[in-house]
Formats: structure tokens, C-alpha cells, sequence
């Protein structure tokens, strides 16, 4: 098993460490340690990690450190299945190029209005970060000339070629015919992804992480059995119970993604939902609400293709309300909590028919996943008449009570007990939040 070592012993400058300070890192994942020294030496790599892994700062560190700023020519593509991915890379980009003067990181991608895209490809960047389709409509428009490029970056090769990208992604890496270096990073590798290789890299580097180092020690692993016409309530318990800052809850499908969140609205929650249907410039404002946090939208409902690229470190608790469909989308969607060094915890409501899909994913993450009950209404309650009476004593303690005092000596003096004008007062407060 690969070791974590400092980001330090990495061969870095001043300026990557100092970004790499900035965001709270102090150690490399196994998948960083391993790839970017490779990648700054030059060579060709194949990365096999999964989602969560820490594998875009695994080729964004090394590619920010190869970029020549000086130039105003196009260095580097990055190739991403969805936009939402591509959003997020691009994110991740300009995060560790905090500190290097000069660098440009531009995304491309359907469902924004090209003209932008063209003219910001015209001021001049420094790297491209796009989905197959728009970035080959930008070849074909000549405003991207893939023969200068010197690295190119397959991002989850496996989902670009599950999605029907294969000939696109032939076509961008035979005409990038001057790349330098050609870095694959997937999940899995299958045939078609080898053939790639083969046709395209220089004798890679072959670097695989193995799916018990991916593992988060970080994220308390629990699930429920849960009927499936049980399991808003289960939510809702166990939301009342734990009290998340904020939390995301991730369905199988757009139509429960909308169920849910106008079914937690209706119980008073503040539950926002993003998926494929919802256009991106209000999937955006969604974000930054969330992102946000303060009471504003501390619930986020999402499909797993939506939810690709959210990137919050505030998030306290996950829940799969759908068990997914593959082993890998567990492990994403559990990596959303327990982020920037903090614990977190994901809840899976397994029903019935999903409990052997949910036996390969224990199989497969080799995480230790316990079997909780759904809480009791006693539970709920004396959890939060316990945070009350938390609250009430810090109150106390601060001793700022003055004005508050007054009204409620005015209250003893008609004759009311002051236990039960506490209770009242209890009561008020506990039936308000």
C-alpha cells in the first residue's frame, strides 16, 4: 500500500506549495504522491483510482507547474465527460494556479453560448478544460488549435466512453499530433480503454490505487433497512436527530430528485434540488445558495450526473435515499462529506430489493458499514430538547440578559410561577425551531 508523504518532498515551487497551503492540504493522497512526479518528468501516465481518490489535483498540480505563462498559446486540454466536471476541474485549476502570475484556465462546454467561449479563446489560455462535443466545435471553428497543445487529459476516460465519446476523443487525440504527453486517468480499465493507450501514449506509466486506499476514515459509514414508502420519514428523523448544518440526499432519477424536495418543503425543511433537466444558469444559483449555507438552502436533493463536481466543505452528512447503481457512484457520493479535514457521515436506506446491490457495494469499498434503527419519536425529542438546553446554558452564561429579565420580572409579579413561565418560554422556542 502506497504511503501518504508531504506535499513538500514533491519537487513543487514555492508558488504551487503555497496554493496547496492555502486550501488546507497537508499530505498527498497515494494517487497525488504517485503521479506527479511522473507527470513533471515527462512520461506518459495511466492513472486507475476512483472518484474521491484526489486524482484532479493528481494532474492539475503537475500540468499548473509545466505551464509556461509567458505564452499566450494553449498548453494543455482537459478532456471531461459532463460540464459539471468540467466546472469543477476548472475550479481546481485556478485554486492551485492561486499563486502563479499569469495563467489562464478557460472551460468549454454545451449549454453555454459559444461567442463568450470564442472570445475568451481569442484574449489567450493557458488550458482548456471541456467536454469532447464543444471542444471539437471549437476545431472545427479553428478557435482551438489542437496541434500546439503538449499535454492532453483524458478525466474519467471509463464515463467518456460509456457515454458514446470514443470517436471524439480518436479524433481530439490524432489531431493534438504535437502533444508531448498524453495523461489518462479512470476508474477502471477496460479493453476499449487499453486500446486507447496503446494507440496514443508513449510508453505510460501505469499507477494504480487500489479501492482500499480510497476508503475515507474520515466518513462514518451507516445504513438502514427501509421499506421504500418509509424512507421520507426515515430521512426526516434522522435529520431532526443529527442536526447536519447541511446535508446532501442523492435519488436515482430527476422525478424522485422532485418528490423529494417538495415533500421535505412540505415538512418545513430547506431542501433545494438540482438534476440534468434543470437548465445550468439556475443550477448555479442552487449551488451558491448551498454553498452558501446560513439556513438559506441546508438540504441539497441530486442525481448523481448533477451532483458531479459539487465541491462544498461544510457538508456534514450524505444520504443515498436510492441505493446507486454501481459500486463507484458510492464511493463519489459519499467523498461529498468528511471533506478539508473534517468527519462526516452517510446514511444508505436500503429497501429490500436493493439489498444485494447494496452487499456488492459493501464487498467492493471493504468499509465497514454499521446497521442503525430508524429513531424513535423519543429520540428525536430528547435530542432536541438536549441542543435547547445547550443553547439555553450558553445564553445563561454569556450573561447579556438585562432587558430580557425585566419583561419576565413583570410577568412573575402577576402571579405566574416561574417554572411555568420557563416552560412556556420552552415551549415557544422548541416549537419554533
Amino acid at each position: 500500500m502506497t504511503k501518504k508523504c508531504s506535499f513538500n518532498d514533491l519537487g513543487l515551487s514555492k508558488e504551487l506549495l503555497a496554493a496547496i497551503a492555502d486550501l488546507g492540504f497537508e499530505e498527498a493522497s497515494p494517487i497525488q504522491a504517485e503521479a506527479i512526479p511522473v507527470i513533471l518528468d515527462g512520461n506518459d501516465v495511466i492513472g486507475q483510482a476512483a472518484t474521491g481518490s484526489g486524482k484532479t489535483a493528481a494532474f492539475a498540480i503537475p500540468v499548473i507547474e509545466k505551464i509556461n505563462a509567458a505564452s499566450r498559446k494553449p498548453q494543455a486540454l482537459v478532456l471531461c465527460p459532463v460540464r459539471e466536471l468540467a466546472v469543477q476541474v476548472s475550479e481546481q485549476f485556478n485554486k492551485f494556479s492561486s499563486h502563479k502570475r499569469g495563467i489562464i484556465i478557460h472551460p468549454v462546454f454545451g449549454g453555454q453560448p459559444i461567442e463568450r467561449q470564442i472570445q475568451a479563446l481569442k484574449r489567450g489560455v493557458h488550458v482548456i478544460i471541456g467536454t469532447p462535443g464543444r471542444i471539437l466545435d471549437h476545431v472545427n471553428r479553428r478557435t482551438i488549435d489542437l496541434t500546439a497543445i503538449d499535454i492532453v487529459v483524458l478525466d474519467e476516460a471509463d464515463k467518456m466512453l460509456d457515454m458514446g465519446f470514443r470517436d471524439d476523443i480518436e479524433h481530439i487525440l490524432s489531431l493534438a499530433s504535437s502533444r508531448k504527453q498524453t495523461l489518462l486517468f479512470s476508474a477502471t480499465m477496460a479493453r476499449e480503454i487499453l486500446a486507447l493507450t496503446k494507440r496514443y501514449q508513449k510508453n505510460p506509466v501505469h499507477i494504480k490505487v487500489s479501492h482500499e486506499q480510497v476508503s475515507a476514515p474520515a466518513i462514518e459509514q451507516l445504513y438502514l433497512d427501509v421499506e421504500p414508502n418509509r424512507k421520507l420519514e426515515t430521512v426526516a428523523r434522522l435529520i431532526d436527530l443529527y442536526n447536519p448544518k447541511s446535508s446532501i440526499i442523492f435519488c436515482n432519477t430527476k422525478r424522485r430528485v422532485d418528490d423529494v424536495v417538495s415533500d421535505l418543503k412540505n415538512r418545513g425543511y430547506d431542501a433545494v434540488g438540482i438534476h440534468g433537466d434543470i437548465t445550468q444558469d439556475k443550477r448555479n444559483r442552487i449551488m451558491m445558495k448551498f454553498k452558501k449555507g446560513g439556513g438559506e438552502a441546508d438540504i441539497l436533493v441530486a442525481t448523481d450526473v448533477a451532483a458531479r463536481g459539487i465541491d462544498v466543505s461544510h457538508v456534514e452528512c450524505v444520504f443515498n435515499y436510492d441505493i446507486p447503481q454501481d459500486e463507484d457512484s458510492y464511493v463519489h457520493r459519499i467523498g461529498r462529506t468528511g471533506r478539508a479535514g473534517k468527519t462526516g457521515t452517510a446514511f444508505s436506506l436500503v429497501s429490500r430489493r436493493e439489498f444485494y446491490s447494496f452487499k456488492d457495494i459493501k464487498r467492493y469499498t471493504k468499509a465497514v458499514i454499521k446497521r442503525i434503527d430508524m429513531p424513535t419519536d423519543a429520540e428525536v425529542e430528547a435530542t432536541r430538547y438536549a441542543k435547547v438546553m445547550d443553547i439555553i446554558k450558553k445564553t445563561v452564561k454569556d450573561n447579556n440578559l438585562a432587558p430580557y429579565a425585566a419583561v419576565l420580572q413583570e410577568l412573575l409579579q402577576e402571579d405566574y410561577a416561574t417554572l411555568d413561565v420557563c416552560a412556556a418560554l420552552l415551549k415557544l422556542y422548541s416549537e419554533k425551531k
